[in-house]
């Protein structure tokens, strides 16, 4: 079998759904289901690949894990995935959406966030919550 080239990734709390595609024939090559604690293990096993991952506050935190063992990853809003989902929302449906989404040329991706810079906005938000709040005491 040949190795993915291409890779999407539906994180979720408990467990993670996989979904790569093989570099010549663009069939499906890779379909798993992973626990939280397996996922860097596993990553860590396989050649670098392209992987694609719904841009949330925990994408970055594993996009950045993942680009440390080599990887390219590269995190996608839900709104340019979704149009790539084929049947019902589910984990494995999500992946795969993911995973075609990113092989799309004119995919636009979000930047990868480092610590400093999601603490940065947590810390606005915190504040324009605080602000909010006194505004709506007035």
């Amino acid at each position: 079998m040949e190795q993915p080239i291409r890779c999407g990734v539906d994180i979720a709390k408990l467990v993670f759904q996989i979904h790569g595609v093989n570099a010549k024939s663009g069939e499906t090559s890779m379909v798993k289901k992973l626990a939280r604690n397996e996922v860097l293990r596993y990553f860590a096993n396989k050649p670098p690949m392209l992987i694609g991952i719904e841009a949330c506050g925990g994408a970055h935190y594993w996009a950045r894990e993942l680009t440390k063992l080599g990887h390219t990853v590269k995190l996608m809003t839900l709104q340019y995935v979704a149009p790539y989902r084929r049947g019902g929302k589910n984990d494995a449906n999500d992946a795969e959406a993911i995973c075609e989404a990113l092989a799309r040329p004119n995919m636009r991706f979000v930047a990868v966030k480092s610590e400093s810079q999601q603490a940065i906005l947590v810390m606005h938000r915190i504040r324009e919550q605080w602000v909010r709040e006194l505004v709506s005491h007035y």
